[in-house]
């Protein structure tokens, strides 16, 4: 009855694909949010347009889940090891890549915007890029705790 109604919900289970899209296109908008937040509210971050912080948060996500994808990866490999050598390059390497990749985001958004995104301030602007991608991080966890928490 409800698939001959517009506009009516449908009670259907949603799919991975569409579980996945939903999740990344809200990380997305939540990305789109706290960048321009800091646009807004720091000298400090400066975006031409509302297109470009759009584009941005978008390769911002992208490059972040990669980052992440390629420590988990990297941390399984030195979790399979025994021994507390293991465990120490297990942090230290997990710390270098989460740490490191920061720059190569912030080389990588420079190259694909140009002065069109800016990040300024202490040490050419990495204190606030890596501000700006913690803070991305936080609201994303407490977007998603708060989605859990309502179930």
């Amino acid at each position: 009855m409800t698939e001959n109604l517009t506009g009516v919900a449908s009670a259907e289970i949603p799919t991975t694909r569409q579980r996945l899209f939903n999740r990344y296109f809200t990380a997305v908008l939540i990305d789109l949010v706290v960048l321009n937040l800091f646009v807004e509210y720091s000298e400090h971050v400066r975006i031409d347009s509302f297109t470009i912080s759009l584009l941005a948060a978008f390769l911002l996500q992208v490059l972040l889940k990669l980052t992440l994808a390629f420590e988990h990866r990297v941390g399984a490999y030195f979790s399979s090891k025994t021994g507390a050598f293991a465990k120490f390059l297990r942090f230290f390497c997990a710390w270098l890549i989460l740490f490191g990749s920061k720059f190569l985001i912030l080389a990588l958004v420079d190259l694909a915007f140009g002065d069109e995104v800016t990040f300024g301030g202490p040490f050419h602007g990495v204190a606030i890029f890596i501000a700006v991608v913690f803070a991305m991080l936080v609201a994303e966890e407490a977007m998603v705790r708060l989605y859990h928490r309502l179930a």
